[in-house]
């Protein structure tokens, strides 16, 4: 299954790409059509002064209709598309994890596992470090 990267951020809710260890991730979510009219793409509201997206905002709105979704509920039917490369076995593949944020070595990520090791790796939020190496290299510096 190849999975289609975003021809712009338009389409996308969220795209990143981070460095895993001696690993890499990009990963991105789709934006879905509106479930009420069907034909626009729901996005966050847009300010009329500037024209751009209300980056805080709590809902999603329709492009079209403007039918607005509370943003927790409309996050939770979304899915997210990963290409990696593993940082244990090397390996590049591609995952379809949930869009919800777990705790990943104390910090909130966007889990999902190798399909040739089987490993969990995450994508953290906002390019955190998680604890589990903190501690590795604290050990380190002791001798």
């Amino acid at each position: 299954m190849a999975l289609r990267f975003p021809d712009s951020m338009e389409e996308c809710i969220y795209f990143t790409r981070r460095i895993i260890g001696s690993g890499k991730a990009a990963a991105w979510v789709f934006r879905q059509p509106c479930t009420a009219c069907k034909k626009g793409m729901m996005g966050k509201p847009v300010d009329e002064k500037t024209g751009k997206a209300k980056i805080r905002a709590l809902e999603y709105t329709c492009s079209s209709c403007h039918a607005s979704i509370e943003k927790k509920e409309y996050e939770e039917t979304l899915s997210c598309n990963i290409q990696y490369t593993c940082p244990s076995c090397g390996k590049s593949g591609e995952a379809v994890a949930p869009f919800k944020r777990k705790s990943f070595e104390g910090v909130p990520a966007i889990v999902f596992q190798c399909a040739s090791c089987s490993k969990k790796l995450g994508i953290t939020k906002k390019m955190k470090e998680g604890k589990k190496k903190a501690a590795v290299d604290a050990e380190d510096d002791d001798f």
